[in-house]
């Protein structure tokens, strides 16, 4: 690395940190000649090594910009005298395997990306990580590596995508997955939905609305993994980089002031998380990753507190899927801090709860007041971020139901009537696929529940998520008159009453694997129940003939992951560590 004057300002290096295993003594002098090799000098290797673990790559759009992101955190890292080393890690684009076997890679992906920044930074001593993140399962597997290595750490989101235009109204790729629906139905030309596939993506970036990538941004702002007002910038604008920026330079702060993610992360730093989830509309699979996120920090969560606090915390956003805005507009109008703050004011966050900054969250909006980066609170659209006592509904979005189809609860986001009771006759598939022919082949009745099971972490392996099928069901008109549950998840995008995460799993004898084709499930999302009409002891006897379905994979990746997934109202993690019964 070239020489700067911030480089002629570094002295030793700290005695307690653990890149001095492979910098300092003349034992490691073959150490130092590799690092030579790649251009650093004596100021580096005299400097904290900070990781920067990025997973760019052509696959995704979320990706395919975060090689210029992980620059700037490069500068960033330089500028404050520390000695930056990038390193690569995988993503799957779940938007492109949707619908498809490759889904089954969507989860494990997140476990990989754990595993390999944890592989990386550990074998590579390293001393503090900025964790780069775009498409979905980037984002918590960053977060976990984070918590699991407890390294000084700074969560760096690449940014969300811009909104399309198509007909005079913003899409996402959203309204091209229930254009497929709408096609199907004869309520949309193939022409049409054409025409929208090359409007509703104009670039790089995550996916735009309140879906899982955005969702799980606002949370590492939340949490305290990533700085308050970090989330909202586009992806490549002027004001991402500088985010990136700021993020490199916050590490070697991290560094000095021995700041790692169990100094940060409290019980309360995740009660926050829940809350802003639940307001925004965010994503079904926080639930999922924040359970796991707990998991591997050793703090208590059980997944009946995120229906806890979603009673007592209301919706003030109007954010898609539920709603119509895109993370772009929250951004211009001020971002998730402008969120919090109301949160804060009407007491349903944790003020002194810590961040990455060292400040407190209250500390750190008020630092953001200060410095004039959010507007004034009269200032804020009042048709898009509404006020705690006047708010989009009355409750947050996340609803954990529990019943005799459900004994360790499922997880549904509410994007219509919160007041939704559903009864009617089950359609069983062993399958998404079988599901998704039976929809697109015009069988699908008002009053139906489609039940898609063995699509768990262990069953599938990997828990799919659901759009297509989902978006399909949306797209024919069936948004409120058919409902749909099932042991794998489903996308951010999804809505209408999707119930996923059903537990136990139908691999591991759940009773969703008990349900036969025509018995009466109920849905009721005001007393959180999800059932079937029938007895104790029929569902007994069906158990006693029940036979597990042999796994589809028996090695590999998928083999090897599916056997290790613990289950999904346990966060599905696969470090042993950190699995909570």
């Amino acid at each position: 690395m070239s020489n700067t004057p911030q480089q002629e300002r570094r002295g030793e290096k700290r005695e307690d940190l653990p890149s001095r295993e492979v910098t300092e003594g003349p034992e490691r002098a073959p150490h130092r000649a590799m690092f030579r090799a790649m251009g650093y000098d004596d100021r580096d290797l005299a400097s904290p090594m900070v990781g920067i673990a990025n997973p760019a790559a052509d696959i995704t759009p979320c990706n395919v910009h975060l090689d210029d992101v992980a620059d700037a955190a490069i500068e960033g890292v330089d500028d404050a005298e520390g000695m930056p080393i990038e390193f690569g890690t995988i993503t799957i684009s779940d938007a492109i395997s949707m619908g498809t076997e490759g889904m089954k890679a969507s989860l494990i992906s997140r476990e990989m990306i754990a595993d390999s920044v944890e592989l990386v930074a550990f074998g590579e001593r390293m001393d503090a990580l900025v964790t780069v993140a775009g498409c979905d399962k980037n984002l918590p597997g960053m977060m976990m590596a984070a918590i699991r290595t407890d390294l000084p750490s700074v969560f760096l989101y690449g940014g969300s995508i811009m909104p399309g235009e198509h007909d005079g109204r913003e899409i996402t790729v959203q309204n091209v997955f229930e254009g497929v629906g709408a096609v199907s139905s004869g309520e949309m030309s193939e022409e049409e939905l054409v025409e929208m596939e090359h409007e509703a993506c104009p670039g790089a970036g995550s996916c735009g609305g309140m879906f899982t990538a955005n969702t799980m941004a606002s949370i590492s702002e939340a949490i305290g993994l990533a700085p308050l007002g970090s989330a909202g910038a586009p992806a490549e604008t002027d004001e991402r980089y500088e985010i990136a920026r700021r993020a490199g330079e916050l590490a070697l702060e991290c560094v000095e002031a021995e700041r790692t993610p169990s100094e940060v992360l409290s019980k309360l730093s995740f009660e926050n998380a829940i809350a802003v989830q639940v307001a925004m509309g965010g994503s079904t699979n926080a639930v999922l990753h924040l359970l796991a996120m707990a998991a591997e920090a050793g703090i208590d969560l059980d997944i009946e507190e995120f229906d806890e606090i979603s009673r007592r915390t209301p919706k003030i956003a109007n954010l898609q899927p539920g709603g119509t805005r895109v993370m772009k507009d929250l951004w211009e109008q001020g971002g998730v801090p402008v969120v919090m703050r109301r949160l804060l004011a009407a007491g349903y966050v944790h003020g002194d709860a810590m961040t990455v900054t060292g400040r407190t969250i209250e500390e750190e909006l008020a630092h953001l007041e200060d410095a004039n980066e959010i507007p004034e609170d009269g200032e804020v659209d009042a048709d898009f971020i509404y006020t705690t006592d006047d708010p989009y509904q009355d409750e947050g979005a996340i609803k954990i139901l529990t019943g005799n189809l459900a004994p360790d609860g499922a997880v549904l986001k509410v994007t219509g009537d919160d007041a939704f009771h559903h009864e009617g006759p089950a359609r069983v598939f062993e399958n998404e696929e079988a599901a998704m022919k039976y929809v697109q082949e015009g069988h699908l009745e008002s009053g139906d529940v489609l039940v898609i099971r063995n699509e768990g972490p262990r069953g599938g392996p990997g828990m799919r998520e659901m759009l297509g099928v989902t978006a399909a069901v949306v797209g024919q008109g069936h948004e409120d008159d058919v409902a749909l549950l099932t042991d794998g998840r489903f996308s951010g995008a999804t809505r209408g009453p999707m119930i996923g995460h059903v537990a136990p799993e139908a691999a591991d004898g759940g009773p969703i694997g008990l349900v036969e084709e025509g018995d009466t499930v109920t849905v009721d999302i005001p007393e959180r129940t999800l059932s079937v009409d029938v007895s104790d002891g029929e569902l007994a006897e069906r158990r006693e003939t029940w036979e597990r379905a042999e796994p589809q994979y028996t090695t590999g990746v998928l083999a090897k992951y599916g056997a290790t997934f613990g289950s999904a109202a346990n966060g599905a993690v696969s470090n042993p560590g950190a699995k909570q019964e």
